[in-house]
C-alpha cells in the first residue's frame, strides 16, 4: 500500500512540475501568425501579410518595407522571452504603427531633401542618386519621435483588438530585466529605455482607464 501511496505522489509531484514548466514555456512561432493576423484586421491591414520567425538569440521584432509591400519578421529570441500573447501582441502592434503611420515613407522624404541639401551645399557634382540615399537612410531606422507615435498607436490598436493594453509595457519591462536596454544617445533611434517605460505606462494606464 505504501509503495501504490508513493508512486501516486511521485505522480502527482511530476504533473505539477510539468505544468509549471508549461506554464512558462515560450511562444510558439504560430503564435505570432495568429497574434498579427487579428490585429492587422483591426487595423484594416492584409492580414496575410509574410510573417517570419528568425532563429535569433537576441528579443526583436521589425517590420521590412519593399515598394508598397511589407514583411514582419520575429526573433526566436523575442518569443522565449515573452510568455503571453498580450506582450506579442503589444510587440507587433508597435511595428504596425509604423506601417499605419507612413513613418517609413515620412523618413524617406525627409531623407531625400537632406540629400539634395547636401549636394546643394557641398559637392554637387556627386554621383549618388538622393532617391537611392533615401532608402539607405530609412532603412537604417526610425526616429526617436516616430519609435514614440508606434508606441501610442501600439497600445490603442492592442486594445482595440481585444488585447490587454499592458502588453507592451510587460515586453519592454522584460526586455530590459534581461539586459537588451537603450542607452541615452544621439544616435540611437529608439528613446532612451526609462523614459520610455515611463511613457508606454502612462499611455497603457490611460487606455485601460478608457476601456
Amino acid at each position: 500500500m505504501d509503495k501504490v501511496i508513493r508512486r501516486s505522489l511521485i505522480a502527482v509531484i511530476l504533473l505539477v512540475v510539468f505544468i509549471a514548466g508549461t506554464s512558462e514555456a515560450s511562444l510558439q512561432p504560430a503564435a505570432v501568425k495568429d497574434v498579427w493576423q487579428r490585429l492587422a484586421k483591426a487595423a484594416g491591414l492584409d492580414p496575410s501579410a509574410p510573417i517570419t520567425v528568425v532563429d535569433q538569440k537576441e528579443p526583436n521584432a521589425w517590420v521590412t518595407f519593399s515598394l508598397n509591400k511589407y514583411s514582419i519578421t520575429v526573433t526566436k529570441g523575442m518569443l522565449d522571452l515573452l510568455d503571453s500573447e498580450d506582450e506579442l501582441a503589444g510587440v507587433l502592434a508597435h511595428e504596425i504603427g509604423h506601417i499605419k503611420l507612413n513613418h517609413y515613407g515620412r523618413t524617406v522624404t525627409r531623407s531625400v531633401l537632406w540629400s539634395l541639401i547636401f549636394r546643394a551645399v557641398g559637392n554637387s557634382s556627386s554621383r549618388i542618386d538622393p532617391l537611392d540615399l533615401g532608402y539607405a537612410l530609412a532603412e537604417s531606422g526610425f526616429s526617436r519621435e516616430q519609435e514614440v507615435e508606434a508606441d501610442d498607436y501600439g497600445i490603442e490598436l492592442s486594445a482595440k483588438a481585444g488585447y490587454d493594453p499592458w502588453g507592451l509595457v510587460s515586453a519592454l519591462e522584460k526586455m530590459a530585466k534581461a539586459g537588451y536596454t537603450t542607452s541615452p544617445s544621439g544616435f540611437n533611434s529608439h528613446p532612451p529605455t526609462e523614459r520610455r517605460l515611463q511613457h508606454v505606462r502612462a499611455k497603457a494606464q490611460e487606455v485601460a482607464a478608457r476601456s
